[in-house]
C-alpha cells in the first residue's frame, strides 16, 4: 500500500504520465490550488494517502494514524529515490 500511495504520488508529481495525460492535467491545473498542488510531493502525498488510509483502517485513530504513515513513507521513499539518482 505504501508503495503504492508513493508510485502515484510520484506520477502526478513529477512525470508526464502515458500520452502526457498528466502533463496536460498539471498544465490545465495552472498555478492555481490544484496546480500548486500537483507540484508539492509533500502536500501530495497527504491528499494521495488519505484514501487508502482511511479505506483499510477501522477506527477513527487508526485511519488518522495510517493516513499520516502512508505519507510520511511515500516522502521518505521519495526522499531515497532522489538520493540515489544524485550518486
Amino acid at each position: 500500500m505504501l508503495l503504492a500511495v508513493w508510485r502515484v504520488t510520484h506520477l502526478i508529481q513529477a512525470e508526464d504520465g502515458p500520452f502526457d495525460l498528466i502533463f496536460k492535467i498539471r498544465k490545465l491545473a495552472g498555478n492555481g490550488f490544484f496546480g500548486q498542488l500537483m507540484d508539492c510531493f509533500y502536500c501530495l502525498s497527504l491528499w494521495v494517502a488519505l484514501l487508502p488510509g482511511f479505506y483499510f483502517a477501522t477506527g477513527w485513530d487508526q485511519k488518522i494514524l495510517l493516513w499520516l504513515a502512508l505519507s510520511g513513507g511515500a516522502i521518505l521513499l521519495e526522499k531515497i529515490s532522489n538520493r540515489t539518482q544524485l550518486n
